[in-house]
């Protein structure tokens, strides 16, 4: 696929938009490449990340092994997931720690519109489709309503926590930060990140891309083979995910992981019994503009998308 610079740029946009949410316990940056229209071919370019790129490497040369690994494509997007962890994600942490119900409502209207949008992928809706859908709601409320677990400092666990961590990254509606305080790993990988402990870091890293290369030959098959029920279940996923970004809650429960507070347990309660200002107005406007900003992303993209088979 030939891509201009602007088609770069705008790859390297959604990954800072991925960096930030992922870093987030309870934002998924595969809720933000669902909402972007790069999931499939995320998903696709990582699955195809094999041995057989050696033998086209070593047999056609590095361009047609390039072209393969659909490398311009990763480096963009990772740039991008690299220049948010060093920039927006500062940002973000600040909004969430000064502004949380702002933030989050905003948050919140972004997903419920990916709802929406994701939704409408699907091309025929029937029973199978709609049981789909609650199933992936139910899973995704569940894992959301968990408790965290009893902190683990073995390597074997660490391991097993990236490979499970990436792959709720790539998940729609499930966080990876949240899953890794679901886990009791959180405390221990963000000591380990802010002490330069390499061997820990290595170990999960090792952990992680075993996960995602895996998993992601997984959700390429279902795609292939299931691809309006996977949607269905990534479209439960998202919104069972609804209650962990709701702006109004009273944490019940917290935790210092180093200098952050993590918060454990916390429960969702309306606008009027929320102990404190609930900032309801700009709340709501910001939960507006946060559904309008994926509805008029997509009507433009429609619109981009209609010129282009035009003009071809």
């Amino acid at each position: 696929m030939q891509r201009s610079l602007l088609d770069h740029v705008r790859i390297v946009l959604k990954g800072m938009a991925m960096g930030a949410a992922d870093v987030v316990p309870g934002v998924s940056g595969g809720t933000i490449a669902f909402i972007s229209g790069i999931y499939e071919e995320l998903i696709s370019t990582i699955s195809g990340v094999n041995l057989s790129l050696i033998t086209t490497w070593k047999e056609k040369g590095f361009k047609a092994m390039w072209q393969q690994l659909n490398g311009s494509f990763i480096i963009a997007l990772f740039a991008g997931i690299l220049i948010s962890v060093f920039t927006v994600m500062r940002l973000a942490n600040y909004l969430l720690e000064n502004h949380p119900i702002l933030i989050w409502s905003f948050f919140f209207g972004l997903v419920v519109a990916s709802i929406w949008y994701v939704g409408k992928q699907i091309p025929k809706w029937d029973f199978k489709i709609t049981l789909a859908l609650l199933a992936g709601a139910a899973v995704a409320f569940y894992i959301v309503s968990l408790p965290p677990m009893a902190a683990n400092n073995s390597y074997l666990f660490i391991f097993f926590s990236g490979a499970i961590a990436i792959c709720a990254m790539i998940l729609p509606g499930i966080s990876g930060a949240f899953i890794l305080v679901l886990l009791g790993a959180y405390k221990r990988i963000t000591e380990a990140a802010h002490d330069f402990d390499f061997k820990t870091l290595g170990i999960f890293a090792v952990g992680a891309v075993i996960g995602l290369l895996s998993f992601s030959k997984i959700l390429k098959w279902l795609f292939v083979h299931y691809s309006s029920i996977t949607l269905a279940v990534l479209t439960g996923f998202i919104a069972g995910s609804l209650n962990k970004i709701w702006p109004w809650k009273h944490v019940l429960e917290t935790e210092m992981y180093g200098d952050k507070e993590v918060v454990l347990k916390e429960a969702s309660v309306l606008p009027w019994n929320f102990n404190g200002d609930a900032h309801t107005a700009f709340a709501i406007i910001l939960m507006l503009a946060g559904f309008f900003l994926i509805i008029g992303l997509e009507s433009f993209a429609s619109k981009n998308q209609e010129h282009t088979n035009a003009t071809d």
